[in-house]
């Protein structure tokens, strides 16, 4: 697929790899719609990617809801004419060992909000959008392409129950989506990047995060340029797709 002209959907676009998706997809002169809860985020971006010269329009959507991801879609729609990708990138932790005995002899676990939460945000959202990115491009006849974020912690990761099932799960409806959508010339891809530089990252014990970088054989934390260049190269590969790509600098959990 060709970036330049076409209509791209960017979840959890305000900050983090959202972000580095849109700067990339704009450098190639793609039409951006920039999702987040946080306006005021988003608004700032779109400033500084329209100064790039290509049309940017921003969504409040909190893409767990039904409605609101299904109005999103909608207005997404009517406003460019057009959806031609989606880049399924939103998503949340909240990270708790499933159980934990402390040191006064007491069991924690982690909680059912917390588990529901992920679930929520990382896999029912990414469906949500999938579901209705799909629909639009079968309604009118767009062949197009759907990049989900999935993770090195797919394999399973301590600490993550919640975040390591979801990151599983999009793996799972990447190839379970590319198989039933190819018939409508739609591809769809999933990239499952390693420890990235972003404030989400940032928030890891700097004592852990060293640790972590460590084991990286590359011996580095992955720019979120990096991992932008990889959802290009899904876009752009019409040979491409039901597959999830590894860039995690060799690092294996």
């Amino acid at each position: 697929m060709v970036i330049k002209g076409n209509v791209f959907v960017v979840t959890g676009a305000a900050r983090g790899l959202g972000l580095a998706f849109a700067k990339d997809l704009a450098d190639f002169g793609g039409r951006l719609a920039l999702v987040d809860l946080d306006l005021e985020g988003l608004e700032k971006a779109a400033s500084v990617l329209r100064e790039q010269g290509v049309e940017v329009r921003c969504y409040s959507a909190n893409v767990a809801s039904e409605e609101e991801v299904v109005a999103l879609f909608n207005n997404v729609q009517k406003d460019f004419g057009q959806i031609d990708g989606l880049i399924n990138n939103a998503g949340i932790t909240r990270d708790a060992m499933l159980v934990k005995r402390t040191k006064d002899d007491d069991i924690v676990t982690m909680s059912l909000k917390d588990w529901q939460q992920v679930v929520d945000v990382n896999l029912t959202g990414t469906f949500l959008c999938g579901r209705e990115a799909a629909a639009h491009m079968v309604r009118g006849n767009r062949k197009g392409v759907i990049v989900n974020i999935s993770s090195i912690c797919r394999n399973g990761n301590i600490g993550q129950s919640n975040y390591s099932a979801t990151k599983n799960g999009v793996a799972a409806l990447t190839s379970t989506w590319g198989k039933e959508l190819c018939r409508y010339g739609i591809r769809v891809g999933a990239i499952a990047p390693g420890y990235v530089n972003t404030e989400m990252v940032s928030q890891i014990r700097p004592d852990v995060l060293g640790k972590i970088t460590a084991l990286v054989p590359l011996g580095r934390l992955a720019e979120p340029s990096e991992i932008a260049h990889t959802a290009r190269y899904i876009i752009e590969n019409d040979y491409f797709s039901s597959r999830t790509i590894s860039v995690d600098g060799g690092f294996r959990l």
